[in-house]
């Protein structure tokens, strides 16, 4: 089991990469608070980064879970696809991010949190 990290301050590309090697090749998964404005990557599952988030004070209902695909174009390297954003009672009954606003912050989340190189 590969245990996560929190980020609160920008993290470059590279050091991504390097985690990716050692977990899924190329992307990782990520959850992100929108409300602390920090995520927690490396966890094997969504949950575990998730978990780990709680356990540092985030609520559930501001944290969504994403994959960086990190040979992809910025546009197109954050994937909203994660078991932990199925909330009906927020509203949000997909895998995905229904809500286009949340999902404007979450990429504004994600840019000031990776560097560009």
């Amino acid at each position: 089991m590969t245990s996560g990290r929190i980020i609160s301050q920008p993290i470059s590309r590279a050091d991504l990469g390097q985690m990716a090697e050692t977990q899924f090749g190329d992307w990782v998964k990520a959850v992100v608070d929108v409300s602390q404005g920090i995520m927690a990557i490396g966890g094997d599952l969504h949950a575990d980064d998730e978990a780990l988030l709680l356990e540092h004070g985030s609520r559930q209902q501001d944290l969504w879970g994403i994959n960086l695909y990190l040979e992809e174009e910025e546009a197109e390297w954050v994937e909203f696809d994660s078991l932990i954003n199925i909330r009906p009672g927020q509203g949000n009954r997909s895998r995905g991010v229904d809500d286009q606003r949340t999902r404007e912050r979450i990429r504004a989340l994600v840019e000031s949190l990776v560097a560009a190189e």
